[in-house]
């Protein structure tokens, strides 16, 4: 296997995430990374073995006795939370999956409070907390900043693995596997994911949480991808050419009803107005064709979910939050899992948890 040890930093940030991935396996998972970078780096049978695993640990923790097992399980690893992005969802959720396993935190969740206020560089702040920490679990809005300090790290002499939980506007890969659990347990007993009908709505332009998304359902078969967003923040070339390379059918439309009455999930997303590159540039869009409310509920098959990564605002209303296919109340508590699966498969400790006695 290729070791980030084995290329320099030029070379390996020129690589397509296709070509990098051989670079970030994790010597002891069996096939899955030990950076969590992007979304390319999980194949189908990646995905299943973490959702089973996320399923397994949902079942163990159930019980006081299965609850105290897992918090044994990961007692001697330590996690650091490093997020110079404002975040709750994702801070709460990777936290509580620390917490199930018995991991001990620490957290930087202001740049304006750590040394890099006085000046210090990413690099010198990075190999500081894993003199501390066994993981890094960072959110950047710097693009590409989680792949450089994975680099960073496994050329210096304390590698520790690197979870990337937002970085930029690239990619949210732990975002991408929660929705992709939310997917797989929405339809489990109704025939998997193969041949569904996803539509994404919004900011798709500047969504993270979609191009990961994207990526990932290329991996199940006969997926049709719909994109719905006005004109301004239609989904970026680079996701149409990766679907188009891969024979992947999609289509772009410009009516939230028409595509929803042909979905079997509705992913929603706000508008992306952080970053804006003047005040108030978002607010000039007309965006009130591509809400989710009372009549697109109307619309939306019986057996369909409607999805959201939150937070929201007006995108989807509160009207449709008590309906039966609404999934973004359970998306967000599916990440807690899926997010502990992933960290406990990181640490080698999957097969652990999949065959002990709970």
């Amino acid at each position: 296997m290729a070791k980030l040890t084995e290329i320099g930093w030029e070379e390996f940030e020129a690589l397509s995430p296709e070509a990098k991935r051989p670079y970030l396996e994790n010597p002891d998972g069996g096939g899955l990374p030990y950076h969590t970078l992007f979304a390319q780096q999980f194949d189908r049978a990646a995905l299943e073995r973490l959702c089973a695993l996320a399923n397994r640990i949902r079942f163990i923790n159930k019980s006081k006795e299965g609850a105290l097992y897992l918090k044994n399980v990961l007692a001697h690893k330590r996690a650091m939370l490093y997020f110079s992005q404002p975040s709750s969802r994702t801070f709460l959720s990777h936290l509580a999956a620390c917490q199930i396993l018995g991991i001990t935190t620490g957290s930087v969740r202001d740049a304006a409070t750590s040394s890099e206020f006085k000046g210090e560089s990413h690099e010198d702040s990075i190999r500081t907390f894993s003199s501390y920490f066994d993981m890094i679990i960072m959110r950047s809005p710097e693009r590409g900043l989680a792949e450089k300090m994975a680099w960073e790290l496994s050329n210096s002499e304390r590698p520790i693995p690197i979870l990337n939980a937002g970085s930029g506007k690239d990619q949210h890969p732990t975002q991408a596997l929660l929705d992709i659990y939310t997917l797989v347990r929405s339809f489990e007993n109704k025939g998997g994911i193969d041949g569904r009908t996803v539509t994404f709505c919004g900011d798709l332009m500047r969504g993270r949480t979609v191009r990961s998304l994207s990526h990932l359902l290329t991996n199940f078969r006969d997926v049709r991808q719909i994109f719905v967003a006005p004109p301004e923040l239609q989904v970026p070339a680079d996701v149409v050419m990766a679907l188009a390379k891969k024979g992947v059918s999609f289509e772009v439309m410009d009516s939230l009803k028409e595509a929803t009455k042909v979905s079997d999930a509705v992913y929603m997303t706000r508008i992306q107005d952080e970053w804006d590159q003047a005040k108030g540039e978002s607010a000039k869009i007309d965006t009130s064709h591509f809400k989710f409310g009372a009549e697109e509920l109307a619309l939306l098959r019986p057996d369909a979910i409607i999805m959201h990564p939150l937070p929201r605002r007006d995108e989807i209303a509160t009207c449709c939050d008590h309906d039966p296919r609404a999934m973004y109340w359970r998306q967000m508590r599916n990440g807690m899992w899926i997010r502990a699966a992933l960290i406990a498969a990181t640490f080698g400790f999957e097969r652990t948890i999949m065959e002990c006695g709970y």
